[in-house]
């Protein structure tokens, strides 16, 4: 029985041998072994170069040319294809960066306690309001703005002198509205800041900015407020301490939207006008 071998390669220069019929014991005969192309390539009729099989070559590139890198394939999102993109290229347009308030974006860091928070917004004001840009402080805004809220109707004399002379009964619910009071002006002024910065291209969550904006309402205007309980409101320390206040309040402020809003001063502080002039006609221009 003759045989034949069949290996990796083949020489294309040995012309095919004659394969003999085999013969099955019972009269029946079987065709002769398929033999190998001899060297060219069914597809598109070029010889192979070393004796390389068929399989190894590449049919598209004898027909479309070298391939080059992404964007050079002419079947790049044909059917059946896929588009090849280079290590890090994002072919769908660049990546989104941080925006204040998104929800995929991280903190900027871990929740502040309460007195870091009431300390940072004196001493530290930027790393503060950027730290605690997406966290809410409803807790801590609503107690310390309904407090100031009750002290705000001694820091004016006549209504200083209408709760000394009352009964408890009668002033009682007077204070407590004050506060009430309070609290809902700087919800509502918190609220129009916070719209403002919106239009003015910031992306910052509202809870975070109303509930800063309480804070820094109601601090600044301590140290004005505790004078003018035992001062007098017409004091003329007390009126240099309030215009002082309402300086740094307005500095406050525009720090605070410019971090949570990601946006420069001047719009920050253009968010903060109506807040401000609201505190300077409502609470400082009573006394000063």
């Amino acid at each position: 029985m003759a045989g034949f071998r069949i290996g990796r390669g083949r020489d294309n220069n040995r012309a095919p041998q004659h394969q003999p019929q085999r013969h099955h014991p019972y009269g029946q005969q079987h065709a002769p072994a398929q033999q190998w192309p001899q060297g060219g390539d069914e597809h598109h009729g070029q010889q192979q170069p070393y004796g390389e099989p068929e399989y190894f070559g590449d049919p598209y590139q004898a027909q479309h040319g070298p391939y080059n890198g992404p964007g050079n394939d002419p079947y790049d999102n044909a059917p059946g294809h896929t588009q090849v993109f280079s290590v890090g290229e994002d072919p769908y347009g660049e990546g989104s960066t941080y925006r204040a308030g998104a929800t995929t974006a991280p903190p900027a860091g871990p929740r502040l306690h309460w007195k870091q928070l009431l300390s940072g917004i004196v001493l530290r004001p930027g790393p503060t309001f950027w730290q605690m840009r997406d966290y809410p402080v409803w807790g801590m805004a609503l107690t310390v703005t309904f407090v100031y809220g009750l002290l705000a109707t001694f820091g004016f004399d006549k209504a200083r002198e209408d709760a000394i002379n009352a009964t408890l009964s009668t002033v009682l619910p007077v204070v407590l509205s004050t506060g009430v009071a309070f609290v809902v002006g700087g919800l509502i002024l918190g609220a129009v800041t916070h719209t403002l910065a919106r239009q003015l291209g910031g992306d910052g969550a509202w809870q975070p900015t109303v509930g800063l904006s309480m804070l820094i309402m109601a601090l600044t205007d301590a140290p004005r407020l505790l004078l003018a309980v035992f001062l007098g409101g017409e004091n003329s320390f007390v009126q240099i301490v309030g215009w002082v206040t309402w300086l740094a309040a307005g500095a406050l402020f525009t720090s605070m939207v410019s971090k949570s809003h990601d946006l420069p001063w001047p719009k920050a502080l253009g968010a903060s006008a109506i807040q401000l002039i609201a505190l300077l006609s409502l609470i400082k221009l009573g006394t000063i």
